[in-house]
């Protein structure tokens, strides 16, 4: 079971010991008509990976780099792996198409022949929207949402930053789209060089779409797309090192993305990024210490990725 003849999507779902949602995120993947093939990389356990395929009765592709390549390399090396199809989904192992979300999204890039990347809407597990559309912040945004985000997550620098420029309730453009899952021309994607692999985990999406933005592609997402994404199956395995990896990539983005006289405000920007790892950390030993339940998503506690500024903003 590899996919349908005549579909133009190639979808690569980047695994790390995901277990038995893995099956379930492929099962869903084969289901759509416009997926032609479904490459899985095994970042963790490749032979776990294949076993859980197996079990399930899917014999389908798996690339097992020999080390966790991070996110955006896992994608890469998929990306290289795939057939000739037109386009690329991208998603992590615990998402869930539902029906037709695929085919909707390669609808999408059809009506809107500018558009690099679109996103689909995406639900937490109880049904509720998750912000998966989102816009580049300004330094003053990014600040505010560093120091007051964990204090009152309701200020106006996270809301104004959580809150897309157009409605998430309709189809339209964005800033940038959750790496979780979204569908990327594939021609755009080799264009752009695919994911840079300098980030190891988080922030390789926003900055996936903002060089696509700056090479004069279109960012957008479509609701009438909709998945379910499980959230942080592989990620809480290892909290303190994504608390690393969430605070350093933000602040290579920052690093990449901002020009100009902002660029004086770097160094309290990297201050703040690692203030804000040390109340993390922090946070994160006082819940492991206290009594057991269900870990939160390693990134429940880090600042969203770092801001951007200069040309090239939509």
């Amino acid at each position: 079971m590899g996919g349908r003849v005549g579909g133009r999507v190639a979808a690569i779902v980047v695994d790390y010991d995901a277990g038995e949602v893995l099956a379930r995120c492929v099962s869903s993947l084969l289901d759509d008509a416009e997926v032609a093939e479904v490459v899985v990389v095994a970042n963790g356990d490749p032979v776990a990976t294949t076993t859980v395929l197996r079990k399930a009765g899917f014999d389908v592709p798996v690339v097992a780099p020999g080390r966790n390549l991070g996110y955006g390399g896992g994608a890469n090396r998929g990306a290289a792996a795939a057939g000739p199809c037109e386009h690329l989904l991208v998603c992590n192992p615990d998402i869930v198409a539902h029906p037709g979300a695929v085919g909707r999204l390669a609808r999408t890039l059809d009506a809107e022949p500018a558009w690099a990347i679109v996103g689909p809407r995406i639900l937490t597990p109880a049904g509720d929207r998750y912000p998966s559309v989102r816009r580049f912040p300004s330094m003053t945004e990014a600040v505010g949402h560093a120091v007051l985000g964990s204090l009152a997550p309701g200020n106006r620098f996270t809301r104004r930053y959580r809150s897309p420029a157009t409605s998430p309730e309709q189809a339209g453009t964005a800033d940038w789209v959750s790496g979780a899952c979204f569908l990327v021309r594939r021609t755009a994607f080799e264009a752009l060089g695919g994911f840079d692999e300098a980030y190891f985990m988080f922030a390789e999406d926003m900055d996936l779409c903002w060089r696509a933005c700056r090479a004069g592609w279109g960012v957008g997402h479509q609701p009438e797309a909709v998945v379910t994404h499980l959230q942080g199956v592989s990620t809480r395995r290892h909290p303190y090192r994504m608390l690393v990896e969430h605070h350093r990539s933000a602040l290579r983005f920052a690093l990449r993305s901002t020009e100009g006289w902002r660029r004086s405000a770097l160094p309290l920007g990297a201050a703040l990024l690692g203030a804000r790892l040390v109340v993390a950390v922090a946070a994160q030993a006082l819940r492991r210490a206290g009594p057991r339940g269900p870990l939160p998503p390693a990134d429940a506690v880090t600042p969203d990725p770092a801001p951007r500024s200069g040309p090239g903003r939509r």
